[in-house]
């Protein structure tokens, strides 16, 4: 039987990875990488050899950052094992671990202030509102639907991801303000951050409005994104507790590996770490 992929066989993929509670950005991630080898493959008959030659022209000749083709390998890989095609599964390239987060990717406390400030400034307070609500809770963009008027009433929101279940309070501050938000603007129930027709916002919408106030408050448009605020969440707790396998839990981890990801500094704040630790006696 020729291995071929069809458009047939992606729909049956995608009801698949439905039953298995993926979420939904990662079942479109999928098929929108499996689509991009399908143009490749061109009705051709997969192979071993193909799909080498496929993980090459994306970094040799697409240019794609080894992160990028091994998310499409990734998912390659995970449509083959479906497909019982086991055979044509591929290495992904292996990649050292940045010991340290990019000085231009990394968004500081005084930045985050900023574009809190600037969204108040310019009116746009529900923009304001979600930028504390997903700083100060570290909880996910696709997570800010599970902030309901009940779940600030009661001071704290369930969150149901990825196949876990975890509870997150409200800091005093921040339920007081959201109270407020809800009481003037005449939410009775359900989300408390939705569209003019009653709708949860989605993230490429709030990641529109995080950009168009980035000049004015003078942070670069790099470091500004939904997950950037979750990264200043957990730096900031570690910076307080400095107890890792908790702040997995708070995030919602299963692997501490990942909460790793999420406590990097710059190479400036290490090296001023390391000039406080003063281990050279000098002449």
């Amino acid at each position: 039987m020729k291995r071929v992929i069809k458009e047939k066989a992606l729909g049956k993929y995608e009801d698949y990875l439905k039953k298995e509670e993926k979420s939904k950005a990662t079942v479109s991630k999928y098929l929108c990488d499996l689509r991009k080898l399908m143009a490749y493959v061109d009705g051709k008959e997969v192979d071993k050899e193909l799909m080498l030659a496929y993980k090459d022209k994306l970094l040799t000749q697409d240019g794609y950052k080894v992160t990028s083709i091994n998310s499409f390998l990734a998912a390659a890989n995970s449509f083959f094992e479906y497909m019982g095609w086991i055979d044509l599964k591929v290495k992904a390239y292996k990649t050292q671990k940045e010991t340290f987060c990019p000085e231009n990717k990394y968004l500081s406390k005084e930045e985050y202030y900023r574009l809190v400030e600037t969204a108040k400034e310019k009116g746009k307070i529900r923009l304001a509102m979600i930028l504390q609500t997903i700083c100060a809770m570290g909880i996910r963009v696709s997570e800010l639907k599970a902030v309901t008027v009940e779940a600030v009433r009661n001071n704290s929101v369930t969150i149901y991801n990825k196949g876990k279940v975890r509870k997150v309070f409200f800091p005093d501050e921040l339920r007081k303000e959201l109270l407020y938000y809800i009481g003037r603007n005449g939410i009775q129930k359900g989300f408390v951050f939705r569209t003019s027709s009653g709708k949860a916002v989605n993230r490429s919408n709030i990641w529109r409005e995080m950009k168009s106030i980035c000049k004015a408050a003078d942070v670069g448009e790099d470091k500004v994104y939904p997950h950037n605020l979750r990264h200043l969440f957990a730096t900031v707790f570690y910076e307080m507790k400095k107890d890792i396998a908790k702040l997995a839990d708070v995030l919602g981890h299963s692997s501490i590996e990942t909460t790793r990801i999420y406590i990097k500094t710059t190479g400036k704040e290490h090296r001023k770490q390391l000039n406080r630790m003063k281990l050279v006696p000098g002449l």
